[in-house]
C-alpha cells in the first residue's frame, strides 16, 4: 500500500475514542473526538503556504489531506471537562514504496509546524516519527477492518528518552444512510 492509499482509506467521519496516559504526571486522560479526514488540492492556499514554509515544490506533492477534529477531554480524578478542535493539513512526500515525510501545518503531539518520517510496514500498518522541540513521539496507525482503526502513540524525551506520555484510540468510521 502506498501512503496516498492509507490516507484515501482514511477519508471519511470518524468517532474516537482515547485514552492517554501520562506517565510523567501519573494521570489519566479520557478523549472522545470527532475526526473529518478529506482530501484537498494542492493549490489550496494552506497547502501552498505549508510547501513554501517547508521549501518543497508543488510538482513534488501527489495528494494533500485536510484533517479537522472536535474533541472533550477529560483529565484525572476530577473530571475537568475541556473542549478543543482544530484543523491540519498533511502532505505526505514518498521517498520509496514504504517509506517518506509528512509535512504537518500542525503536529500531533504539539500545535506546531512538523516534519515527520513515516514508515508503512507490511501488515498496512503506518508508523509516524515526529520530533518537536523537546519530545519525540511514535504514531501507529491501522486498520481492523475498513470502518475501525487503532491508533496508538509513545511520547518521549528528547534528552533522555523517558516516556512521559502513552495513547491509545479506537475510531470508528460513520457510516451515513442514503
Amino acid at each position: 500500500m502506498k501512503i496516498e492509499q492509507f490516507f484515501l482509506k482514511s477519508v471519511g467521519e470518524w468517532n474516537s475514542m482515547r485514552s492517554g496516559h501520562s506517565l510523567a504526571f501519573q494521570e489519566f486522560e479520557e478523549i472522545r473526538s470527532k475526526i473529518k479526514i478529506i482530501p484537498t488540492k494542492n493549490n489550496d492556499s494552506r497547502v501552498i503556504k505549508l510547501l513554501e514554509d517547508n521549501s518543497i515544490s508543488i510538482k513534488d506533492v501527489n495528494q494533500a489531506f485536510l484533517i479537522s477534529w472536535e474533541a472533550i477531554s477529560e483529565w484525572g480524578d476530577d473530571i475537568q471537562e475541556e473542549n478543543t478542535s482544530g484543523e491540519s493539513i498533511l502532505v505526505p512526500l514518498e521517498i520509496s514504496k514504504t517509506e517518506g515525510k509528512i509535512i504537518r501545518s500542525i503536529g500531533y503531539t504539539e500545535a506546531i509546524q512538523v516534519i515527520s518520517l513515516y514508515k508503512l510496514i507490511d501488515d498496512g500498518t503506518l508508523i509516524i516519527n515526529s520530533n518537536y522541540n523537546h519530545i519525540t513521539t511514535e504514531e501507529r496507525i491501522w486498520f481492523v477492518s475498513n470502518n475501525l482503526r487503532s491508533r496508538s502513540s509513545v511520547t518521549r524525551a528528547l534528552d533522555s528518552l523517558a516516556i512521559l506520555q502513552t495513547s491509545y484510540a479506537s475510531e470508528i468510521r460513520c457510516i451515513k444512510n442514503k
